[in-house]
């Protein structure tokens, strides 16, 4: 192995080899704690150190890794501290996770190091977020995000080099070509010659290197670096290297040919730099027998430290209130270097004259407009959102008040944009993404549900993100473009789900939503966008998000329910004026308003939960059951739910009526009412 030492002194060299063999010999120990039953798991990166850590060498403390698996390199030379790493190993509470996560699923905000989740794609686009925060406050930095062989052949892959080249984003995508992907070599796995090839096809540079030959990997992300942030360019690396050890222990390398094992071990990064040091005199082998005592009594001192410390008492209080952020965490609004504005002035695309009755969807407008005012540091993301509009046209004349790089349209990938939300969130900017349609979203939902949601949960980072969603039928528009998917996300602790019913209610939620640190789904109904009107507060303000609106009230029935089911309920009510109604507008699905529920269910002792979505697994599920164990003793009847049907929702107009919740509503209301 040859390797160039070309500017870097003796004593620099010293600190490279410290740096490269700190790792593995902390992966040495675990193994051996895990043979003796003092920990549950280990991926090792053994034989692939010279690549975490001749890039974290090249870049600045303060650039955002998104690591993986085997990349225990990027911490121990971001030098988080080892016995809090020993302690999140074990699952102690004063690890970086609280014991929530395992080995490397966690992050940092202070060593700049997010958590990977077990998905791994999904890690690529979220340094696109954060190399456009770098761009839109002309940083002159760098992320970095590590795949794997076996990585390049998610969808996560193709969507974040592609938003990075079309975005000019500078982010460094590393790939770890092991040659496997668990047991599966990559003869398996891809079929161009070499991985690195895929660049050209996203108009990007790439280059191959060895990632075992540390100084080849620190000069070749030093000169990336360069360019990235002097072109405003990505950059793809391949790093070819072997893992030594399985992909976690217990898998081990029965599959791996031992002819195979023995040429990669005769290319060790730690041997061979350690072999080239003597050899050039930079120092003796007496003085590197000395420098591993010497860490061996680190690791054995800090291991202690971490045994020391008390074993974990579950408290399940702070479980549930670590769901969930309580305050913002964005350091300061004046993220994109510019002066906060409390004006409310609109263009001509949204003003409006005073008291004048808003659509649904110009009160959305509104909101997002005032919003974008009142937070210099929060993006616009969507497909077609920019100088066409959106679909629905809610950000029309956006483009030219706030520009194209806070009202940026994007390529046809979801996931991509999700986790770029996140990113930019790590560096404390806010951003709205819009789902052309709520449909849509089935193709960014690992994002949502194991990203954005248990971020928090798991390492204490918020994620500011909105995701609006336009949403439900009665337009004719068929089952890919109606579904009423709001019970996806109900289901998924650390969202907040939000569906409001009129203009009013739309403006003042999507402004908490906004100002709310954590990820808010958004759904708003497309048949209410220009069918109602409103009169809507024309200046800057919030509704609660969790307060449920109580619309009328009544003594004979209750009908709970949200969005479009407001509507549908309040017009049965004016067509049947001797039933007394008492209906209550959700307002947000998670959480939910229970104290709102229940003081309904106390008024009138017979409930119909009223939804579009289909009836099985539905929302009124979850607050029939809820009604049933919390207020049984108020009941006079049974909860019964009125749903859409069981099946997709129908193209054909008549039969779209026959789907929807509506057209029971009759009847449902007839059997409690009869009960």
């Amino acid at each position: 192995m040859y390797f160039d030492r070309k500017y870097l002194s003796n004593e620099q060299l010293l600190a490279f080899y410290k740096s490269l063999l700190l790792p593995r010999m902390i992966e040495e120990k675990m193994l051996l704690l895990l043979r003796q039953g003092k920990i549950s798991k280990w991926f090792s990166g053994i034989g692939q150190e010279a690549i975490s850590v001749g890039l974290t060498l090249a870049l600045s403390p303060d650039e955002w890794i998104m690591p993986l698996h085997r990349n225990l390199g990027v911490f121990t030379t971001r030098k988080m501290p080892l016995h809090k790493l020993f302690m999140q190993w074990q699952g102690n509470k004063d690890g970086y996770s609280k014991g929530r996560e395992r080995s490397f699923h966690f992050g940092s905000k202070e060593h700049f190091i997010c958590g990977m989740i077990s998905h791994l794609g999904p890690q690529l686009s979220i340094a696109d977020g954060v190399a456009l925060a770098y761009k839109l406050r002309n940083e002159k930095k760098v992320s970095v995000a590590f795949t794997g062989d076996g990585g390049t052949s998610e969808g996560d892959f193709h969507e974040a080099l592609n938003v990075a080249a079309v975005w000019g984003l500078p982010v460094i995508f590393i790939i770890e070509n092991n040659g496997y992907g668990l047991s599966t070599p990559v003869s398996e796995q891809f079929k161009c010659e070499r991985l690195v090839d895929k660049a050209k096809g996203y108009g990007m540079e790439g280059v191959r290197i060895d990632g075992n030959n540390i100084l080849e990997v620190y000069d070749t992300i030093k000169g990336v670096r360069e360019y990235c942030i002097n072109h405003q360019k990505p950059y793809l690396v391949e790093c070819t290297t072997f893992r030594m050890r399985g992909h976690e222990e217990a898998s081990g390398t029965k599959y791996v040919p031992p002819e195979l094992l023995e040429e990669w071990a005769a290319k060790d990064p730690i041997k061979n730099f350690e072999a080239w040091l003597v050899s050039q005199n930079i120092w003796q082998e007496s003085e590197v027998a000395q420098i591993k005592a010497d860490i061996k009594l680190y690791i054995d001192s800090e291991l202690q430290a971490a045994y020391d410390a008390p074993a974990i008492v579950p408290g399940t209080r702070e479980e549930l209130n670590d769901v969930y952020a309580t305050e913002s965490m964005v350091n300061g609004e004046l993220a994109m270097g510019e002066e906060t504005t409390q004006s409310s002035s609109l263009p001509s695309t949204v003003m409006r004259q005073p008291s004048t009755p808003l659509r649904f969807i110009d009160a959305i407008k509104e909101g997002l407009f005032q919003s974008m005012q009142q937070h210099p540091n929060l993006v616009l993301m969507g497909q077609d959102i920019a100088e066409y509009g959106g679909a629905f046209k809610a950000t029309e004349g956006f483009v030219t008040e706030f520009g194209k790089e806070r009202v940026r349209n994007t390529p046809l990938c979801e996931s991509a944009i999700v986790g770029a939300a996140l990113g930019l969130s790590l560096e404390g900017f806010k951003s709205v993404m819009e789902m052309q349609f709520a449909d849509f979203v089935s193709v960014g939902f690992n994002q949502i549900v194991n990203n954005l949601a248990k971020v928090h949960y798991r390492w204490a980072q918020n994620a500011d993100v909105v995701i609006r969603m336009p949403t439900g039928g009665g337009v004719g528009a068929g089952p890919f473009h109606s579904q009423s998917n709001e019970a996806w996300f109900m289901h998924t602790p650390g969202l907040k789900v939000v569906y409001p019913s009129t203009p009013a209610d739309a403006k003042g939620l999507l402004i908490a939503a906004i100002n709310d640190p954590n990820p808010v789904m958004f759904f708003e109904h497309k048949a209410l966008y220009r069918s109602i009107t409103g009169e809507v507060p024309e200046e800057y303000f919030e509704i609660e998000i969790g307060k449920a609106n109580q619309v009328s009230e009544g003594n004979d029935i209750s009908i709970i329910t949200y969005g479009y089911g407001v509507h549908w309920a309040l017009d049965y009510a004016k067509q049947h004026t001797t039933i007394s109604f008492d209906i209550i507008d959700l307002r947000t699905l998670l959480p939910l308003d229970y104290e709102a529920i229940m003081s309904s269910v106390k008024r009138t002792g017979k409930v119909l939960v009223l939804h579009e979505a289909t009836l099985t697994a539905g929302p009124g599920a979850e607050i029939s059951a809820w009604i049933t164990e919390n207020c049984f003793q108020m009941l006079d009847a049974p909860v019964i739910r009125c749903a859409s049907l069981d099946t997709p929702i129908p193209f054909n107009v008549e039969l779209e009526k026959d789907f929807m919740a509506n057209s029971r509503l009759h009847d449902t209301v007839q059997k409690l009412l009869n009960y």
